[in-house]
């Protein structure tokens, strides 16, 4: 449906709009963790990459402005909230899958993604027809 849309208007190439969206180094790295099962802030602190605490708040921020995720609060004192892909964001999956792929294959001392993430599909993180967001 054209109305789920996003739209920028750099440029009407879906690859530029695409770098907009996730070109910078930390916000693929949080969508990687979504789909690792992380779903609270200090988690995703935990990553081996080291995100700063501002940058991964507003990426966060971001993503359930872009209708990529969802928050949840599960603590009120303080306020707290649990993150998880939209149909939107689970949708990603085939891209990581290929991105994963090709640095395996041209980057020295990768590592090994497991093997459940190179079989699972959009619909293990959010089911659903495409577009349609994941109501948990």
């Amino acid at each position: 449906m054209t109305d789920d849309k996003l739209s920028f208007k750099r440029s009407a190439c879906p690859l530029s709009s695409l770098l907009d969206l996730f070109g910078d180094k930390w916000t693929l790295l949080v969508i990687r963790d979504l789909m690792a099962g992380k779903r609270r802030f200090g988690a995703f602190q935990e990553s081996p990459e080291g995100i700063p605490s501002n940058i991964l708040a507003d990426r966060l921020k971001r993503l359930d402005g872009l209708g990529v995720i969802t928050r949840e609060r599960y603590s009120d004192r303080p306020p707290r909230y649990e993150y998880r892909l939209t149909r939107r964001g689970a949708e990603l999956l085939p891209v990581m899958q290929s991105m994963c792929r090709w640095g395996q294959a041209h980057v020295a001392d990768t590592w090994t993604p497991p093997d459940w993430f190179f079989d699972a599909t959009p619909d293990f993180f959010a089911p659903g027809p495409a577009g349609e967001e994941n109501e948990d």
